[in-house]
């Protein structure tokens, strides 16, 4: 009556060794999705392809970020996700304090280009700096902030 046959054991053993398995499968997967890099670019497409001067934010949920003239890419811990911008090349914008240009960075946050920089040449020139310089990854903000503006006859969208 208190016996233990045989093929119950290898029941046991079998369901423990799957229960295993299934643990460490729940385990390894990412515990948030990837964050929306197609949503950004098209934040950002929308401004820099817009026929007038505007400015739009979008909220990042991302850890590191890198910008290009033509991408943006986000990444978490869930992984990371590439998109493409579309419309003319944008002109990313470095962090403050990264020992970059900080006149751009001024003009992304409203202050209007004729008031920081000389001429348009010289606000033409720091942009094409800006977008010719190393775009490694970095610590991602809160928010993405893009400003299209005109000085002269020079059309830039800013990004940071």
């Amino acid at each position: 009556m208190f016996e233990t046959h045989l093929d119950a054991t290898y029941a046991w053993f079998g369901l423990a060794l799957v229960s295993v398995a299934a643990v460490g499968v729940v385990v390894a997967l990412p515990t948030a999705p990837p964050p929306d890099a197609d949503g950004v670019a098209h934040t950002i497409g929308s401004v820099a392809d817009g026929e007038y001067v505007a400015t739009a934010e979008h909220g990042l949920a991302a850890d590191r970020m890198r910008l290009t003239p033509r991408t943006i890419e986000l990444s978490t811990a869930g992984g990371s996700v590439r998109s493409t911008v579309r419309g003319p090349p944008i002109t990313p914008v470095p962090p403050a304090g990264s020992g970059d240009d900080p006149r751009l960075r001024r003009v992304l946050n409203g202050v209007p280009p004729r008031i920081v920089f000389e001429d348009p040449e010289r606000f033409a020139d720091a942009a094409a700096r800006a977008r010719t310089a190393d775009h490694g990854w970095r610590t991602a903000p809160e928010r993405l902030t893009v400003r299209q503006v005109r000085y002269g006859g020079h059309r830039v969208t800013l990004a940071g």
